[in-house]
């Protein structure tokens, strides 16, 4: 059975950084193309990115575009969001899903942005 486990989250002020990252067990990793999403309180979940199997394509939502950056490490089984210039916003939780035909979450970190 297959497991994510996102870790690297916290309270960063306005302007910072964070890279959150997603071990994967129990999958054939390189076999599965990875999703970061977020979701604020009442809202759904929304993508952030995602990332083909070999690395060679990348997909942002309009708000991650120039500031964000998925990446993964077939070696390391394991795959990231670098998140820049962070906006101040509501506490909100990143969740990584690996997808090939089935789908798996992880549980989530949650990223608080204040000052």
């Amino acid at each position: 059975q297959g497991q994510l486990v996102e870790s690297g989250g916290g309270l960063v002020q306005p302007g910072g950084s964070l890279r959150l990252s997603c071990a994967v067990s129990g999958l054939p990793f390189s076999s599965y193309e990875m999703s970061w999403y977020r979701g604020f309180p009442g809202r759904e979940r929304e993508l952030v990115a995602d990332i083909n199997i070999s690395g060679s394509s990348t997909r942002y939502s309009d708000f991650a575009k120039g500031r964000f950056t998925i990446s993964r490490d077939n070696t390391k089984n394991t795959f990231y969001l670098q998140m820049n210039r962070l906006k101040p916003e509501y506490p909100a939780w990143y969740y990584c899903e690996a997808r090939a035909g089935d789908y798996f979450w992880g549980r989530g970190t949650q990223v608080s942005v204040s000052s």
